[in-house]
């Protein structure tokens, strides 16, 4: 098992973020990025099996959980991804392996996109296409509106009904579910309108960098049509199907993900960008 430490990083001036590290100093740099009204903690079960071919930074993002809510908000995914190039440049990581987990993919794909220099290698975990087109798109926008502080449980454990959850712990759920309900209504309200109105077509369209797509099978949010849209704008993507995994495979999976998150970082095209002259 691998030690989880937890900091700080002062990214600017009133905006500071909590981030979890693991692994080994001398492992290929991997930045996991949380989805939707969650923190560095959903990847708790990753983090504390990171293998010594890995250095793991999860950052809680900018006004979820413990992080600081700067004046005048920014929660859009354009918003996190810029974050998470400041979260590089502080922690001077050069080029890293970004990995996205559910609605944190709009954001690493955003990054992958705009700054390829930056991204030795992008792995999305049940990412979705698009989030507008979704049968609960509207209903989940309607719900945003309505938020006020403070953000009721049965609202958080919304998202967490298309997880299989007979196999996670429920102490581990529990910790998911009080981490996500220090986020302020304000945050979820404009995080979730956020990504609604992100072109997600538009930021997959611009990624050039060897991209992994691994998708469970029993996933109730995202379709299987969604990773093969993702496939056909993602030039060289590639997709692994988790049979009888349902939408969050880092926590279902821990194991064989961080096996081919391993994989992937150790393969030529991304072994290579770690390269030093």
């Amino acid at each position: 098992m691998s030690t989880v430490a937890t900091h700080t990083v002062k990214l600017r001036e009133g905006l500071s973020l909590p981030y979890a590290e693991a692994g080994y100093p001398g492992g290929v740099p991997v930045v996991l990025v949380h989805s939707y009204a969650d923190t560095w903690w959903t990847f708790e079960p990753m983090l504390r099996r990171f293998p010594s071919a890995l250095h793991g930074y999860a950052p809680s993002q900018r006004g979820h959980g413990d992080a600081d809510r700067p004046p005048g908000g920014g929660y859009t995914p354009n918003d996190l991804a810029e974050d998470l190039v400041l979260f590089l440049d502080r922690l001077g990581l050069d080029r890293v392996v970004l990995v996205g987990g559910s609605s944190g993919c709009v954001q690493a794909g955003i990054v992958a996109g705009r700054y390829p220099d930056r991204i030795a290698g992008l792995v999305l975990l049940g990412s979705p296409a698009s989030l507008a087109d979704k049968p609960f798109a509207e209903e989940f926008r309607e719900a945003a509106a309505r938020l006020t502080d403070p953000v009721d449980r049965a609202y958080a454990e919304r998202f967490l009904a298309g997880v299989p959850v007979e196999k996670v712990g429920r102490g581990f759920i529990e910790t998911v579910l009080s981490e996500s309900l220090k986020t302020p209504a304000e945050v979820w309200r404009e995080a979730m309108l956020g990504l609604l109105d992100t072109d997600v077509d538009a930021a997959l369209a611009g990624i050039l960098v060897p991209t992994l797509l691994i998708w469970g099978d029993r996933d109730a949010f995202v379709p299987r049509a969604d990773q093969e849209r993702i496939l056909s704008r993602v030039f060289g993507s590639r997709l692994l199907v988790y049979e009888g995994v349902g939408h969050v495979p880092y926590w279902e999976a821990p194991d064989r993900v961080l096996r081919d998150l391993t994989a992937f970082a150790a393969s030529r095209p991304v072994a290579h960008a770690f390269e030093r002259d």
